[in-house]
C-alpha cells in the first residue's frame, strides 16, 4: 500500500494561520464544552474522517505533571466526534517508558476515555512501514512510522507546554518524535538524538506533519523539562491550524523568543509562521496570559527582549 504524503509551500504562499488561547484554570469537566465552542473558530475538514490525537505520554505520572492530562485527550476526542469525524483514536509510542501500559494506568486514561482496545494503540508495537523524508535538514533519509499514523486522515498533536533540557521546548512539534517506533528504534529512540534534534524534528513533521495542534497549558512544566522540572500554572490550552504557529504562540506566552528557538526558528521558513504579522489571534491575547517559565543555564538566551529573567 501507497501512503500520500502531504506537499509542502514555500512560505511566502502559505496563508496566515489561525492560533486560539482559551483560558482553563483546572482539568474539570467543562473542558469538552471549552474545546467544542473554541473549536467553532476553525473549519475542520473532519466529517466523516479518520482522526488520530497524538498525545505526550513519557513516563508513568500519577500526578499530571509530566504527561498531557487525560481530560485534555477526553475532551478533545469528545469534540472531534461531535464535529462528525468517524472515529478518533489515540495513539503514542513512548520513548522512555517501554511499559506503555504502566503509564495508561497511571495517568487513569481508562477512567476518562473507557475501553481502550478500540481506541488506543501503542505506535511503539504497530506495524510499520517505511517512508522517504520529505527534508533533509538531519541525516536521515527514510524513517519506518506506523500503519495507524500514515493511514489517519487527519492528526492532532497534542503535547504538554514544558521546557526541554535540550530543545529548549516541547510542544507540538517535538511531540512527534513519539510516531517513531519503538519496535524499530528502540528505546529512548536515540537514533533521532544521534542525528540531531532540530533536523529530526523537522524531517519528521515535514513528512508526517499534523494537521492541527491543542497545547495543554492548563499546569505545564518549567526548568528542567521535560521530565525533571517544576510544576508551572498556566491556565492555557492553545489550538490552532498551524502546528508551527502554534508553538511560536505558546513560546511567547512562556516568556521566550520563537525566532530564538533553533527548530522553530527553521520550522518557521519550512513548515509554516511564527512572525507575528502571519498569525492571526483568536481569545484571549498573549499579554493576558503570559507566564514566564524559568529555563535552565543554558537557554537563558531565548527569553525575549521583553521578558524578566526567570532563574
Amino acid at each position: 500500500m501507497s501512503y500520500a504524503q502531504p506537499s509542502l509551500m514555500p512560505s511566502f504562499t502559505r496563508p496566515e494561520s489561525r492560533v486560539a488561547i482559551v483560558r482553563s484554570a483546572s482539568y474539570d469537566r467543562g473542558l469538552a464544552t471549552l474545546l467544542f465552542d473554541a473549536l467553532r473558530e476553525f473549519d475542520l475538514p473532519v466529517n466523516g474522517k479518520k482522526v488520530l490525537l497524538k498525545p505526550n505520554f513519557v513516563e508513568p505520572d500519577p500526578e499530571g505533571i509530566i504527561n498531557t492530562h487525560p481530560a485534555v485527550v477526553a475532551a478533545v476526542r469528545d469534540a472531534f466526534l461531535r464535529r462528525g469525524a468517524a472515529s478518533v483514536r489515540v495513539a503514542e509510542g513512548p520513548g522512555h517508558e517501554r511499559d506503555t501500559e504502566s503509564i495508561v494506568e497511571t495517568i487513569r486514561l481508562r477512567d476518562y476515555l473507557g475501553p481502550l482496545q478500540d481506541i488506543f494503540v501503542d505506535l511503539n508495537l504497530d506495524e510499520v512501514h517505511a517512508v522517504d523524508l520529505r527534508t533533509r535538514a538531519s541525516r536521515l533519509k527514510r524513517l519506518y512510522f506506523p500503519r495507524t499514523v500514515l493511514e489517519a486522515d487527519y492528526i492532532v498533536s497534542l503535547p504538554k507546554l514544558k521546557t526541554h533540557h535540550w530543545a529548549g521546548v516541547t510542544l507540538s512539534l517535538k511531540n512527534m518524535f513519539g510516531i517513531v517506533p519503538g519496535c524499530c528504534y528502540g528505546w529512548p529512540k536515540n537514533v533521532l538524538h544521534w542525528a540531531g534534534i532540530t533536523g529530526s524534528i523537522l524531517d519528521i513533521n515535514s513528512t508526517v506533519r499534523p494537521d492541527f495542534a491543542i497545547v495543554d497549558g492548563v499546569i505545564g512544566m518549567e526548568g528542567n523539562g521535560p521530565i525533571q522540572g517544576t510544576p508551572k500554572a498556566s491556565g492555557v490550552l492553545i489550538l490552532g491550524n498551524d502546528p508551527v504557529a502554534v508553538d511560536a504562540t505558546c513560546a511567547r506566552v512562556m516568556g521566550l523568543a520563537p525566532e530564538r528557538i533553533d527548530y522553530l526558528a527553521k520550522a518557521g521558513v519550512l513548515l509554516g509562521h511564527i512572525k507575528p504579522e502571519k498569525i492571526r489571534q483568536l481569545g484571549e491575547s498573549i499579554a493576558s496570559v503570559k507566564t514566564p517559565f524559568a529555563v535552565l543555564p543554558a537557554f537563558q538566551k531565548l527569553i525575549a527582549a521583553d521578558g524578566k529573567k526567570v532563574p
